[in-house]
């Protein structure tokens, strides 16, 4: 009840009425997985550099209905971002400005929910762009895939005050036999991202 008070709450605030297909149940069962790499760690302050996203259908990863998307960047990268994602300033002047790369991407995604690891943060910074061009955050359901990898492999298991679980991205893809790509690339984080919650989904089949 409280969530279709809040989703008629966000739809009444949407300044572009044309995107009120958030608001409709998806044309299909897809979920989109999908990661950003930013010039920081501030939600408030940085930018999106670069952002990928990749639908998943059932146990498939449709790589090839991938979206890649450069931001051209009005101000220059730190140094400290450019160590870990490589993404030089030059490598961006070309992309696209932001309004029309995050409205690609919200066109990508529709009302499907949507996956990731550490989502919280990549929402926030796509909220930062979406929230004054439409009024509202994105109201899709979000599946993070560190809780569900908590969930199936801890729920039952009575952890002791000392133990400390590593939800870390590569010990997730460890303990799942999962490949490591190559990090802090946004397609190679959204397909890994996708490859644990395909193999999470089908562990909990089994």
């Amino acid at each position: 009840m409280l969530a279709r008070l809040h989703q008629a709450w966000l739809k009444k605030r949407l300044k572009q009425p044309e995107y009120g297909f958030l608001f409709q149940p998806p044309d299909d069962e897809d979920l989109v997985c999908f990661d950003c790499e930013t010039t920081g760690l501030d939600t408030k302050s940085d930018k999106i550099v670069s952002l990928s996203a990749i639908k998943i259908r059932q146990n498939q990863i449709l790589s090839s209905q991938s979206l890649n998307l450069k931001f051209k960047q009005q101000h220059n990268i730190n140094p400290e971002s450019i160590v870990i994602h490589r993404l030089r300033n030059i490598d961006v002047e070309v992309g696209l400005d932001e309004g029309e790369a995050i409205k690609q991407f919200v066109e990508f995604i529709g009302s499907r929910p949507l996956v990731g690891y550490y989502l919280e943060f990549d929402m926030a910074m796509v909220n930062a762009v979406i929230q004054p061009w439409l009024g509202i955050k994105l109201p899709n359901q979000q599946i993070e895939v560190s809780e569900l990898y908590h969930k199936h492999f801890y729920q039952d298991w009575l952890q002791p005050e000392h133990e400390v679980f590593d939800l870390s991205f590569n010990a997730i893809l460890d303990k799942l036999h999962l490949p490591r790509m190559g990090q802090h690339d946004a397609f190679n984080d959204a397909l890994m991202t996708a490859m644990i919650y395909v193999k999470l989904q089908s562990l909990k089949a089994s």
